[in-house]
């Protein structure tokens, strides 16, 4: 068994893969001010953006569902890998050679499942990219002329071609080390009657990348009459590949998408090829299965719905075609990004068009024109025979349904009004009182429950620009944190200062005991601090310094709250050594005055019972914390 990674390789590791350019393969990132990054949440589903990266501090957290922690957190909690599989993973791609403490290299059949999964699709996806220069392939590479993608074309998308034999896929990747086992699990070989064969034969074959650029699957496309299968031929879900949560191109196409503001969404594999060709570049499509929820969070997390944002659908204009179009349409008011339906004439797809009329025909199809809430209505709308009453009120009874779904009221009475004309009926405010009629149904039946009860992401027990008072941590004993309580306040924002900028609060913090942090959460905290060796650690190697907080962390509820904390911008506008002991003196005022109390009630319960001595020496203390006190006002920082 492979040994444990030598500490300071995870640490090279750590130090040489900066947080945000790994984030950013997954979702678009912007400017948060004070440093720091801001996007759509990747692990729960939110409208406003509560995920910030601190690249500085090489850390993340979301403020809505609490997720936090540095570079190797977040590729293991998006890419369900282990802790080992996602340093090896980040070593590769910072060149890093890992050591292991107990002997020597990490073996590769040794590797984590989905490593080893993605190396033998990498070595697939070479594989047939060499074989698509055969003399076989001949009919792959006559198929590619045909729809004008010439040589370059082909690798550009890295096409390929996989034999016609049995087990020329199976037996190559044999040779490289992988196990049937794997093999069979990975889809790319399957059951034989002697053993594994591939599943791939005699076709044109596209590889098919997550966000992050890595193979997890193949598209294949039938070359041949006397092939029985299906004309496209998808990898099976597996470990790694899930159909509904992949795009074909979103590799390719993910910088520009985030850049834009645009996505533009086609059917197949060869329409995204022309697309980008023709340059349009944010063209993606689905991989055997229709455009939904998980495809849609996706495009969230890199257009960011920040307004302007463009969802172009180009369904062909069959009904099949029109079907996709009112499917997708369902699914329009979890985008707030305009979208948009593209139908080439005589129901071209981009490539057929591309190859008919050439790239500026391309170009101009995927410009914004028709709605796609018109399209859709106006397919329902042409169902019905709107020259008799009957065929009016049917249409916009399901219609009606349809416009009642959505969620913003000022579009939704907007989109009635068109409604009325797509109808033809003259009373607009009978249909608009219609449709809100039909919405209010389905609220007192709960279907909108979701979205009014949601929160809508933001700082943590935040509402409306105000604080609230939280529940507990689980985990914590004591009293709930209400931020409207200025001594939690203050608490807050000398952690968050030991935290981002040690150096304006040692070594004065280091001072501090556990017991002068009144919320129980902020205690745990400050101890985690304590145990890596105080802020003055964070002087010399700020990330190293965070690192060893959080591994200090009893649990994931108290190491989430030091990565919340690490990236929360402050209260304060400037941010400086004045600031800081402003905080380090409420804290330690407040901690003064709450042990004067208690020795003053503790003589008073007591009374005359007490012992002079005992009298006296209380006497003394409250004497000299009263003095400290007063300094503490008068001099600020300067008598700590």
């Amino acid at each position: 068994m492979a040994g444990r990674i030598n500490d300071d390789d995870v640490k090279a590791v750590r130090d040489a893969v900066p947080i945000d350019s790994v984030v950013s393969e997954y979702l678009q990132l912007r400017n948060a001010g004070g440093g720091n990054l801001k996007g759509l949440c990747p692990f729960h589903d939110e409208k406003s953006p509560s995920f910030q990266v601190s690249p500085g501090k090489g850390l993340f957290h979301c403020f809505g569902c609490q997720e936090g922690g540095d570079t190797i957190a977040f590729v293991m909690k998006i890419d369900h890998l282990s802790f080992s599989e996602t340093v090896e993973r980040l070593a590769a791609k910072a060149g890093i050679t890992l050591r292991y403490e107990e002997g020597g290299y990490n073996p590769s059949h040794q590797r984590g499942e989905r490593i080893r999964l993605i190396e033998a699709h990498q070595a697939a996806a070479e594989f047939y990219v060499r074989a698509l220069e055969s003399p076989e392939a001949e009919i792959g590479r006559k198929f590619l002329a045909e729809r004008g993608f010439d040589q370059d074309a082909a690798a550009h998308f890295r096409v390929g071609y996989s034999p016609a034999g049995w087990d020329h896929l199976t037996r190559y990747l044999r040779g490289k080390g992988f196990s049937d086992k794997e093999l069979i699990t990975s889809g790319l070989s399957q059951d034989g009657r002697r053993g594994p064969i591939d599943r791939f034969r005699g076709r044109l074959m596209w590889p098919i990348s997550d966000t992050a650029g890595e193979i997890v699957g193949f598209g294949a496309r039938k070359l041949r009459d006397d092939d029985n299968g299906p004309k496209y031929l998808n990898t099976p879900e597996t470990p790694i590949y899930k159909k509904s949560q992949v795009l074909y191109g979103i590799d390719l196409a993910k910088k520009d998408i985030a850049k834009a503001s645009r996505a533009v969404v086609v059917e197949g594999y060869t329409d995204v090829m022309a697309c980008h060709l023709a340059g349009v570049t944010t063209a993606i499509a689905t991989c055997g299965t229709a455009f939904g929820n998980d495809h849609i969070k996706i495009l969230r997390r890199l257009l960011m719905d920040n307004g302007s944002a463009r969802v172009i659908f180009t369904f062909d204009g069959d009904s099949a075609g029109q079907k996709a179009a009112l499917r997708a349409f369902e699914d329009d008011q979890k985008f707030a990004a305009e979208t948009y339906i593209a139908i080439a004439p005589d129901g071209m797809d981009p490539c057929d068009l591309r190859l008919a009329k050439g790239d500026d025909s391309v170009r101009d199809l995927v410009e914004p024109r028709t709605p796609l809430f018109e399209f859709a209505l106006r397919q329902i709308v042409g169902r019905y025979d709107l020259e008799t009453p009957a065929g009016r009120a049917a249409a916009l009874d399901e219609a009606a349904a349809v416009v009642a779904k959505i969620k913003t009221s000022s579009v939704q009475r907007e989109v009635a009004v068109q409604l009325a004309g797509f109808v033809g009926i003259l009373d607009q405010e009978f249909v608009v009182h219609r449709v809100a009629q039909l919405a209010r149904w389905a609220r007192d039946k709960g279907g909108d429950t979701a979205e009014r009860g949601g929160r809508r992401g933001g700082a943590p027990g935040m509402r409306g620009g105000a604080p609230q008072q939280t529940a507990p941590a689980p985990g914590f004993s004591g009293p709930a944190l209400n931020l409207r309580s200025p001594a939690h306040r203050t608490e807050r924002e000398l952690l968050k200062l030991a935290l981002q900028k040690p150096a304006l609060v040692s070594p004065a913090f280091d001072a501090y005991g556990v017991d002068e942090f009144t919320a129980p959460p902020y205690a745990a905290v400050r101890q985690c601090i304590a145990e890596a060796g105080g802020a003055e650690q964070g002087l010399a190697d700020n990330r190293e310094y965070l690192v060893a907080v959080m591994d200090a962390a009893p649990d994931n509820t108290v190491r989430s709250l030091v990565t919340e904390l690490a990236v929360e911008v402050f209260i304060g506008k400037t941010i400086d050594e004045t600031y800081a002991g402003m905080q380090l003196v409420q804290v330690r005022l407040r901690a003064v005055d709450r042990r004067i109390n208690d020795v003053q009630g503790s003589l008073a319960r007591l009374g005359s019972h007490v012992a002079p001595q005992d009298l006296a020496a209380a006497q003394n203390e409250v004497w000299v914390l009263q003095q400290y006190a007063q300094s503490l006002r008068a001099h600020g920082a300067a008598a700590l």
